[in-house]
């Protein structure tokens, strides 16, 4: 598909004019008679252009007395080539996928210089208008050049830069444009936009048995989720080795390039950041409109590297190390960052609408933990699961291992996000005939996952009980943080309770004296300051009254909120194991059940690896909490707010249906896990409530 419009003048001049009055990523311009004039080569300097991350102010008239700098240094290597106008042949359109900025021209073209070693091969166009954008141009063909001499396959995973035409206009106007491949109408932004993308991309793809092996999988077809993350995985795979493969030069460039590697797509991408970030170098600009998928070897190329920024900007030996490592780690975060938007809007549609995307980027700002993305999305989406939504289930497979690698590419801290390789081995990534043995960090956001799942299914029966009591009793065995002052860290936040393992009393088989839905129940943990250890716990329970006789149909009614605060002061403890070898039916036959249960998984297999102990212990360390005094509130709606006697059957009502520990604070003893997503708090009576990190 191609979007045409006419050339309003045949003179540079006049292509200068309407050029510069917009954007021109979707016009067409038709020229059959150019009046373009070839430059003298200008004089070669003895340095080159260096091009860093910081912006200098630059006339124009120094860019043209650059002139071409490294760029006619055409003896360096045969890579780049210095073109004429009549060389070409000028098409009378341009895809809609080749969009550039507002200082930029784009013409498609048939190289008709039959002594060219591209004869007849279609070609890109890429006329910078402004200093910025020849400057651009200028970069991107130092860093080709930097990059061919080492001998790199960076042409497999990088759009190829065949180029340049150097020219003036008429009145003595410096004119630069970039030659580089043509890789097909479409970018991938402009791909996922159609609706027909996923058989259409299938097909681009030559997605068959033999291809899906190469990402570990080894079927084709099925339900949308699972062809979705199948070509996920491809397009991921290829991304990173290109990224990774623009810095292979690393001591894992043998693993990058088994064959599997070589021709998985996402992989190739993350290959090609890491390429050049080996190589003292980040793309600083990944994006959806900038990556390409040929259909011709079925690989994805990575736009031109015109804004590629040095890591070392006074050059590697004059620089502190120390200053260097520091440039370094925050350009590959820079980039892996990209990457990490670029995988959201592959998976999730509804980031590719402008104004959810906004929100989205907002929520990172803000320095909220990204593990809290999936719960923020089920928000902002106005959805109470993910059933339903492609997007969700995706990320959802195989115990969340969607979520975490978002989570690691797009951190907060640019020390904690994922490096290309890494990423590349990520389970997310690896398809089910792969085996990858998940770190003990995967196993915890596993087991948190996979409790978020069951809680939104909403079917409480013994199984899921069971289950559910399994998985916390593991998240407190594999706790990260067992000291108080790791507690001290994590502890302070919003926190929306997901279950309690105690008991369930619900409106069905009662009869009420006031009928109550319970909406949220959060827990809010402040810290007056960073020297003081105490801490305020704010339990916060919303719900509905529900005075009409449909109230099973009708939901509507009265709100209310209860609201309970106290102090706590945070110590170290341990929760002791009573081992019996005969328990008494009755109060602590559940426990010891849930107990028995977790030890014969422990002697499994499966856990040796996780696990640092086979037998369960006689004690964990845990947080001791002790309370101070408690503060009650409650705040009602009209008429319902003047009626003591219906405010006391209200709270009587909300008491019966919480956990008694989120109506009396007190009754909490000790926290057994705790980390940037999740929160497990003990009762007094030996019960746990599990809470997730709320972002609200």
């Amino acid at each position: 598909m191609a979007l045409c419009g006419i050339g309003l003048s045949q003179t540079l001049e006049g292509i200068d004019k309407w050029c510069l009055g917009g954007n021109f990523s979707t016009r067409l311009m038709v020229h059959r008679h150019f009046n373009w004039k070839t430059s003298a080569r200008a004089q070669r300097r003895s340095s080159a252009i260096q091009c860093s991350s910081s912006r200098k102010v630059v006339s124009e008239e120094s860019v043209q007395n650059e002139a071409s700098v490294s760029v006619d240094d055409e003896s360096d290597s045969g890579h780049v080539i210095r073109f004429n106008m009549g060389d070409f042949k000028i098409l009378d359109r341009v895809s809609i996928g080749l969009s550039g900025r507002a200082d930029e021209v784009v013409f498609e073209a048939i190289v008709k210089d039959s002594n060219s070693p591209l004869h007849n091969t279609k070609v890109v166009l890429r006329q910078l208008i402004s200093v910025q954008a020849q400057r651009r141009g200028r970069r991107a063909i130092e860093v080709l050049k930097k990059l061919v001499r080492r001998r790199l396959m960076y042409h497999s995973y990088s759009m190829q830069v065949h180029g340049y035409v150097s020219s003036h206009t008429t009145s003595g106007r410096s004119l630069f444009t970039l030659v580089h491949g043509y890789h097909g109408s479409f970018s991938l932004r402009h791909w996922l936009q159609q609706a027909d993308w996923l058989p259409t991309l299938e097909a681009t793809l030559a997605l068959d048995e033999e291809s899906v092996r190469k990402v570990g999988d080894d079927s084709i077809g099925g339900p949308a989720a699972s062809r979705q993350l199948r070509l996920i995985r491809l397009l991921m795979r290829d991304l990173l080795i290109g990224v990774c493969f623009i810095l292979a030069g690393c001591s894992g460039c043998t693993f990058l390039l088994s064959s599997w590697l070589l021709n998985s797509i996402f992989v190739v991408y993350l290959l090609q950041v890491n390429y050049l970030h080996s190589h003292g170098l980040a793309h600083t600009e990944l994006r959806l409109e900038n990556v390409h998928i040929s259909p011709v070897d079925r690989h994805i190329k990575v736009g031109i590297l015109g804004n590629a920024a040095d890591f070392y900007e006074d050059g590697p030996n004059n620089s502190s190390p120390d200053s260097n490592m520091d440039r370094r780690q925050m350009m590959i975060a820079f980039d892996m960052r990209c990457v990490g938007f670029m995988m959201a809007k592959m998976v999730l549609r509804e980031l590719m609408d402008p104004l959810i995307f906004t929100k989205f980027k907002s929520f990172l700002t803000k320095g909220i933990d990204p593990s809290c993305l999936r719960e923020f999305l089920l928000q902002v989406l106005n959805r109470n699961s993910s059933s339903g939504n492609t997007g969700f289930q995706i990320l959802d497979r195989n115990w969340g291992a969607g979520w975490n690698l978002l989570s690691l590419l797009l951190a907060t801290k640019p020390s904690k996000r994922i490096s290309c390789l890494d990423a590349l081995r990520h389970p997310f990534l690896c398809g089910p005939r792969w085996r990858v043995d998940p770190s003990i960090d995967m196993i915890r956001w596993g087991l948190g996952s996979s409790a978020v799942r069951i809680t939104e299914e909403y079917i409480y029966r013994q199984p899921q009980r069971a289950r559910l009591a399994y998985f916390v009793e593991l998240m407190e065995m594999l706790n990260p943080h067992s000291k108080p002052k790791n507690w001290l860290e994590f502890l302070p936040g919003k926190w929306r309770m997901l279950y309690c393992t105690g008991r369930h009393i619900g409106l069905t088989l009662r009869q009420p004296p006031a009928r109550i839905l319970v909406g949220y129940v959060r827990l809010t943990v402040t810290r007056p300051s960073k020297s003081n250890t105490n801490l305020s716990f704010t339990s916060d329970i919303s719900f509905t009254v529900m005075t009409g006789r449909e109230w099973p149909h009708d939901k509507t009614g009265i709100t209310g909120k209860l609201q309970i605060n106290s102090l706590f002061r945070l110590m170290a403890g341990r929760r002791l194991y009573i081992k019996e070898e005969k328990t008494t039916p009755g109060l602590f036959s559940s426990q010891s059940d849930a107990q028995n249960s977790l030890v014969q998984k422990l002697s499994g297999r499966k856990w040796r690896k996780a696990v640092p102990f086979k037998d369960i212990p006689s004690s964990l360390s845990v947080a001791k909490l002790v309370s101070g005094d408690i503060e009650l509130t409650m705040s009602l709606g009209h008429p319902l707010n003047h009626n003591v006697d219906a405010a006391k059957n209200i709270v009587q009502e909300v008491r019966t249906q919480i956990p008694p520990e989120m109506f009396d604070l007190s009754k909490f003893v000790c926290g057994t896990y705790v980390d940037s997503r999740f929160l497990v708090l003990r009762g007094v009576n030996g019960s746990a409530l599990l809470f997730t990190r709320s972002w609200s």
